[in-house]
């Protein structure tokens, strides 16, 4: 877990960061310092993406979860990739009684069909784990549905030109298609110039991220 120094008052909304598969939360670190810069206390969690499946990694993370919520605030989730996925999980298992809201990054809601071409290969069992076998299209209603205020950026720019030629929809940010990223009672949906990868450190995302934070909708244009 990695806790950016809080702010004055310690009323200031807390921001929960859960970075994705075979990340760390050094992948959300700009997105870390651009919140607590604009007044969110964060908290950059790290889990063993790849280890359990996402419903145990939600039990993994809930201690340090719960006590950054102890604070007298509104909380927010902050998610890249499959930590939107973890982040479903989380809530519908251990509520904060100060949920407020959780922005998503393409987040493979729909599941993706990246996963649906390699599941079946054993290199990618191993490396992506139990985690990575829920990630297929198949899996996608296995998740608890939102009842909860949900704002969704997905990416639009791809990097690999097979995945994101030949397997995924269009458009598509190289792993998730925006298609995918799309949750039935999302309160807005957003699509921002940036790869699957590149979501976190881009500009325009992490800034429409905290609009959604701040008003539970993203800016127009």
């Amino acid at each position: 877990m990695h806790e950016m120094p809080q702010s004055g008052d310690a009323r200031c909304p807390g921001v929960v960061l859960l970075h994705g598969i075979a990340r760390t939360s050094a992948s959300l670190r700009s997105l870390e310092r651009a919140l607590a810069a604009t007044g969110f206390a964060t908290v950059n969690v790290d889990y063993p993406s790849r280890s359990k499946p996402i419903a145990a990694l939600a039990d993994d993370i809930h201690p340090q979860v719960s006590r950054f919520a102890e604070r007298d605030a509104p909380l927010h989730f902050v998610a890249h990739s499959m930590g939107g996925l973890v982040a479903r999980a989380y809530v519908a298992k251990y509520r904060p009684a100060q949920l407020a809201s959780v922005v998503m990054l393409g987040t493979p809601n729909g599941g993706s069909e990246v996963a649906d071409l390699l599941s079946g290969y054993r290199l990618y069992r191993a490396f992506y784990g139990p985690a990575g076998l829920e990630l297929t299209t198949a899996r996608a209603d296995a998740f608890p549905p939102v009842d909860y205020p949900v704002g969704v950026i997905a990416g639009s720019r791809f990097i690999d030109p097979v995945a994101g030629l030949l397997v995924l929809p269009k458009p598509n940010d190289g792993r998730v298609s925006v298609q995918s990223a799309m949750l039935s009672g999302m309160a807005d949906h957003i699509v921002v110039k940036a790869s699957h990868t590149g979501l976190p450190r881009h500009a325009g995302a992490i800034k429409q991220a905290i609009a959604f934070l701040r008003d539970g909708r993203f800016q127009p244009g």
